[in-house]
């Protein structure tokens, strides 16, 4: 089964996505993330949406692809002129279980212009070995 997502956020926002079950066998996997400007063609813009395994706390311009707890990240740049061209790059980890909530952060580093995102998650059974060793990878993140 594939659950959708869609929302907005400003420069700044961290938003947690619920995903946690009792017993942890309910699993997910990214496989689809886009990000599209608020208003396409009429701000400057320079946004970052990146999704985690933790809170993150302030949200920031970077992305390191060697942070464990990085799932997914996806920029937008664009400039106020219907010439100039408008680009979007979306990256995800799509081998990452997750059964543990996700947090989305947003920043812009032009004028602080707000980014749609939306993603799916493929929903996968997990047996309790799997169920436990991903909270342990969870957990591990954490510290």
């Amino acid at each position: 089964m594939i659950k959708s997502y869609r929302g907005l956020m400003a420069d700044g926002d961290e938003h947690t996505v619920s995903l946690h079950t009792n017993n942890g066998k309910t699993g997910y996997k990214v496989v689809k993330f886009n990000v599209m400007p608020n208003e396409p063609f009429n701000k400057i813009q320079e946004s970052v949406l990146k999704m985690y395994k933790i809170p993150q706390g302030t949200p920031d311009g970077k992305v390191d692809f060697s942070d464990g707890t990085l799932v997914a990240a996806g920029i937008f740049k664009g400039a106020d002129s219907t010439g100039t061209p408008q680009t979007t790059t979306e990256v995800f980890f799509d081998n990452e279980i997750i059964n543990q909530d996700l947090y989305l952060t947003c920043y812009d580093a032009a004028t602080g212009e707000k980014l749609n995102y939306y993603f799916e998650l493929e929903q996968i059974n997990l047996s309790e070995d799997q169920a436990l060793a991903a909270i342990v990878k969870n957990l591990r993140n954490e510290q």
